[in-house]
Formats: C-alpha cells, sequence, structure tokens
C-alpha cells in the first residue's frame, strides 16, 4: 500500500487501537477515537481524553506516554472476505497539548468528525502524535507492504 493510501485510510477511520508501554515496558493497548491533520509533509493526530466514564482519572495510557512518548496505533478493515482486508500502522511521538491555538483546532478537528464532542463544554486533554512512520498492507494489493 502507498503512504498516500495509508493517510486516506487512517484519515477516514472511525477507530483505532493506541500501543503504549509502562513504565515496566509492558504493551498497554486501547481503543481510541483521533483525527488526522496534515501540514506540508508532517502528519500529526490528536485524539482527547473525554468525558466517557472510566474507573480513574488517572489514565494509564497518559502516564504511559509521560514515562515514554513512543507510541503505536493500527486502524484496519476486517472482513469475512479475506481478499478485502487491509490494516495501517502509525508509529510517533505522543504529548499533551498545551499551546492554546493547536488545542483550539485540534478540538475543533475532532467536533467536527465525530459530533458525540460538539456538546462538550470542558473538553478533557488534548494529546498530539507527531507520525514518523505509516506502513500499511492489503490483500488485494498482494500482501505488498511499503513504508
Amino acid at each position: 500500500m502507498e503512504r498516500d493510501e495509508a493517510l486516506t485510510r487512517l484519515r477516514s477511520a472511525r477507530v483505532g487501537r493506541l500501543a503504549t508501554l509502562t513504565p515496566e515496558g509492558k504493551p498497554h493497548v486501547v481503543p481510541f477515537v483521533f483525527v488526522v491533520m496534515d501540514r506540508g509533509s508532517a502528519t500529526r493526530l490528536y485524539w482527547m481524553v473525554d468525558e466517557k466514564p472510566k474507573r480513574s482519572k488517572e489514565l494509564q495510557r497518559l502516564r504511559n506516554i509521560e514515562h515514554q512518548p513512543a507510541v503505536e496505533l493500527v486502524v484496519d478493515e476486517y472482513d469475512e472476505d479475506w481478499d478485502t482486508l487491509w490494516w495501517v500502522r502509525a508509529r510517533g511521538t505522543a504529548r499533551v497539548v498545551v499551546e492554546t491555538d493547536e488545542r483550539d483546532a485540534a478540538l475543533g478537528l475532532l467536533r467536527a468528525k465525530y459530533p458525540q464532542y460538539e456538546s462538550t463544554d470542558d473538553p478533557g486533554l488534548i494529546v498530539a502524535i507527531e507520525v514518523e512512520s505509516i506502513t500499511g498492507w492489503e490483500s488485494e494489493a498482494g500482501s505488498a507492504e511499503q513504508e
């Protein structure tokens, strides 16, 4: 899969799986929703710690990013017809967004993609992922992998 096609599929994905590492070096994977922002040759993802009920406000994924900001995520399409399978994986560095203009822009993009965020008056933390590499695979392409 070519990089442009991988980015198109990443942009259109409604949910992904985010992998971080605990301070003990163990993988931690959670589903998450996100948006993609391209600025020239740079690609950045944003996601928000939203108001959905959670066991704790001290989220493991945030502690993990504070300890080790390297992250990886995957989006995919599964079907019983295995000729249509595909996945896209992105690797990058995560950080909590603190700059107001960037935070407002990211929140606007998240609200545009996910109507559930439109009524969020007090959004939680917003996290940016600076994408360093994108890999994709699709069955129809003869199992070709590009980086």
